[in-house]
């Protein structure tokens, strides 16, 4: 069998507000936190548009310091096409890295892993692959925003 290649899709740059994180605390055996999306824009080759404010990002910190990540937002293409993502993370790095995005600091994405597996869904022919593909996505968190470059497994 051949190795699966990658196409790059877009750069999603979602607006967080630094310092805003909603902690539940003690869920389960996990810290939950909640981020709120504010906005963002989104583009690619063939595709553009901005993040409709009002998605979240679910936060569990795990007793090993890993922390698995629930956003779920929609995307609104400059063509007014609508597209749901649900983007489930897995984010741990240095002791120091991660006490730096926990207290809303710029910590260098070198010293951290933080990966994705997004899903699309779309009612657009227009952007069908996204409904019929696999992507990953690479990210880095900033003290106001989060940026994730998405690449299709072809």
């Amino acid at each position: 069998m051949e190795q699966p290649g990658l196409q790059f899709v877009f750069e999603i740059r979602i607006e967080v507000t630094p310092g805003k994180l909603l902690e539940m605390g003690d869920v389960a055996k996990r810290v939950k936190k909640i981020v709120p999306i504010l906005g963002g824009h989104f583009e690619g080759p063939g595709i553009k548009g901005t993040i409709l404010p009002g998605g979240y990002d679910w936060q569990f910190v795990r007793p090993d310091g890993v922390t698995e990540m629930d956003a779920r937002y929609v995307l609104k293409t400059d063509d007014k096409v609508l597209i749901t993502v649900v983007n489930r993370c897995l984010r741990h790095g240095s002791p120091e890295a991660m006490r730096k995005i926990a207290d809303g600091e710029l910590a260098d994405p070198s010293a951290y892993y933080f990966r994705t597996s997004p899903v699309f869904e779309t009612a657009s022919a227009k952007y069908d692959r996204l409904n019929r593909h696999i992507f990953v996505a690479n990210g880095i968190r900033k003290p106001d925003e989060v940026i994730i470059q998405v690449w299709q497994v072809l």
